[in-house]
């Protein structure tokens, strides 16, 4: 394994983008040591503490930690990913647009510039409501509106920075840019996890039993890694046959192959898009205007994380994406068109439409069963930390009050032991190895599985 290793730094290509990725991953993390002048940190780690298991931990997760200590990276790719969310609605909803991307490289390239445009508005709109709070939670140093512009200019320029280093790696690097600065932000918040765990153990927060919940707790962990693994790995693969024809004397074709559909195409993209758009009421509940306001508090407490609205919206919003990003990715009618075009076709199924809708019901299926694998993964961390208040629901609330604490309230534990963090960890990992395995084989060096140069591991559905 160490020689397969060695191989990565003696082809000069590949060489050269691992050690761009891992420099650019470097400037990340020292970014996310600067501190946003004029910010009174320990007050602010104060509030996070105490709400860690709220909307300030869910949003701190995809900002990598850097929203708890107020950094220059404060932001994070929130602002990226939410603008990538409404241009590709837009690309459904809005034919123009939807002409555009069917440009090629052109329109590709025109989307991409006008994403930029809307993260670097929509992270200064962030910027002035995060300037705001802090003002008028108190944990400015120097209130004023010299403190408010340098808070917007400083955060919007380190969202702005923070897209281009996403790019870059994705451009020059390894691939997966935006993936790989989330990916990083999680693994460097590990170590405090860990610590956090390791100071449950040492003062028996959970009383006789915080030796047997730490270990059933480790053991959940190797379970969800696993479970992970095996999904991410799962496909459902369509046979295809290829016609035999005659080109000049030579017979060609006839081979059998098969289409790869993954049980989880989107990765954890539904999951980012469905946090991204809830996390919008979640940054207002912390206005005066609606705390003081009888009808919208309750409506914005009800859709804190934690609470059964909030649960069914977000299991509402991963299957939506899961769906919407398949439907992005790919289209059964152009599968099915280059079957066509090609001489292929699927064994007892008839070109064209019956071969495109057969393709669409697969991936209804298929897609369904890897949102509901989102669904299970993403409440992991749920009841970890802060358990579904069934007991604040509307009207029956009270028949919900005789529920064990800890499926009312969770158990505490830190946010980096969810299942959402495991995902993206493991995913993200194993794309890169993916990738990094693809330019090994694709120079005639062996991969990092012992035989086949391919990962195993792989299974079908």
């Amino acid at each position: 394994m160490l020689e397969k290793f060695l191989n990565i730094f003696r082809i000069p290509d590949l060489r050269k983008r691992v050690l761009f990725t891992l420099g650019i991953l470097a400037v990340y993390r020292l970014g996310a040591h600067l501190p946003t002048p004029g910010v009174n940190t320990q007050m602010l780690a104060q509030l996070f503490n105490s709400q860690s298991g709220g909307a300030l931990g869910l949003m701190d997760l995809f900002g990598g930690g850097n929203l708890r200590r107020m950094t220059v990276f404060a932001l994070g790719i929130m602002p990226y990913i939410t603008a990538s969310i409404i241009f590709q609605l837009l690309t459904v909803v809005y034919e123009p647009l939807a002409r555009i991307q069917k440009e090629g490289e052109l329109g590709r390239r025109k989307i991409t510039q006008w994403t930029r445009y809307m993260t670097v508005i929509l992270a200064a709109l962030q910027a002035i409501g995060i300037a705001f709070m802090l003002t008028k939670g108190g944990m400015v140093l120097d209130p004023g509106p010299g403190f408010i512009l340098m808070t917007v200019l400083t955060l919007t320029t380190g969202s702005a920075f923070i897209m281009w280093l996403g790019e870059q790696i994705t451009d020059r690097g390894i691939g997966n840019g935006m993936s790989l600065l989330i990916f990083a932000g999680i693994v460097a918040g590990l170590p405090r996890g860990v610590g956090d765990l390791i100071q449950k153990i040492q003062t028996d927060a959970w009383g006789s039993f915080t030796i047997l919940a730490v270990v059933m707790l480790v053991i959940g962990m190797a379970a969800v890694v696993t479970f992970i693994i095996f999904v991410e790995r799962a496909e459902r693969r369509i046979p295809i046959q290829s016609a035999r024809r005659i080109v000049g004397r030579r017979m060609m074709g006839g081979q059998s192959s098969h289409l790869p559909i993954k049980v989880n195409s989107g990765g954890v993209m539904p999951i980012i898009f469905a946090s991204s758009i809830l996390s919008v009421p979640l940054m207002f509940s912390q206005m005066d205007a609606v705390k003081n306001n009888r009808y919208l508090d309750p409506i914005v407490q009800s859709l804190q994380p934690g609470y059964p609205w909030y649960v069914l919206l977000n299991a509402l919003g991963i299957i939506f994406f899961a769906y919407f990003y398949v439907s992005i990715i790919m289209k059964p009618t152009d599968i099915a068109d280059n079957f066509r075009k090609s001489g292929s076709f699927i064994p007892g199924i008839r070109p064209g439409k019956r071969t495109s809708d057969f393709i669409n019901d697969i991936l209804t299926r298929v897609t369904l069963v890897g949102a509901i694998y989102l669904i299970l993964v993403q409440m992991v961390p749920t009841f970890l930390i802060s358990g579904i208040r069934f007991d604040k629901l509307f009207l029956v609330g009270r028949f919900f009050e005789s529920l064990p604490t800890w499926i009312t309230h969770g158990l505490g534990v830190n946010f980096y032991f969810g299942g959402t963090s495991l995902l993206i960890v493991v995913g993200v990992a194993m794309d890169t190895v993916n990738q990094i395995e693809s330019q090994l084989v694709m120079r005639h060096y062996d991969g990092f599985s012992p035989r086949s140069g391919r990962i195993r591991g792989r299974r079908t559905w």
